[in-house]
């Protein structure tokens, strides 16, 4: 019964993935993520087949732009008015999931706006956050302060996964510093 509860919940909410929670010592799990560049995606992924956890993305209601540079302007002046970003969706029964593995990419040194939303949106007092943080070769800030801040009365895991996975703003980079090198076309 309680799996066909959830199976309907599930396919009111696209975003999560697997119909039935892993219910393991610690009890249930989900994994909760946001990506820009589908490098936090491919971890989040991986956590949730590893765990049998189903996996939910975390998405603005109004999408940030596809371009970097506007996204990264975006995300600096977000984060410096304080602004939290409408989300698309909110986990259903998220009071069922015991342990969450919240994964995101950082963003000017700290927690992007949108999943700092998706905390306030969801009632975390007893749960277990474990982090897994991406980040572009400047490591993970302030992340870890602005988390504990943002999760108070959770359990906060300092032993989180963080890793460097900065293709986009290398890719650009390299994109344009070969551009420089190039000769210019003569008029």
């Amino acid at each position: 019964m309680a799996a066909a509860v959830y199976s309907s919940l599930a396919a009111a909410t696209p975003a999560l993935a697997t119909p039935e929670p892993a219910t393991r010592k610690g009890g249930a799990r989900l994994v909760v993520y946001f990506s820009r560049s589908g490098n936090t995606r491919v971890i989040a992924k991986g956590i949730g087949r590893a765990q049998g956890a189903p996996v939910f993305e975390i998405e603005p209601a109004r999408p940030y732009p596809e371009d970097y540079q506007q996204t990264v302007e975006q995300a600096r002046e977000e984060s410096a008015r304080g602004f939290r970003p409408p989300l698309k969706a909110t986990v259903p029964d998220f009071a069922r999931f015991q342990t969450i593995y919240l994964g995101f990419p950082i963003w000017g040194g700290t927690v992007p706006p949108v999943v700092r939303a998706f905390l306030a949106e969801h009632a975390l007092e007893g749960k277990t956050i474990i982090p897994f943080i991406t980040h572009g070769g400047y490591g993970p800030g302030n992340s870890m302060t602005v988390l504990a801040a943002d999760v108070a009365g959770a359990r906060l895991l300092d032993r989180g996964l963080v890793m460097q996975a900065d293709q986009e703003r290398q890719t650009l980079e390299r994109v344009t510093g070969w551009l420089g090198g190039l000769p210019q076309a003569r008029p």
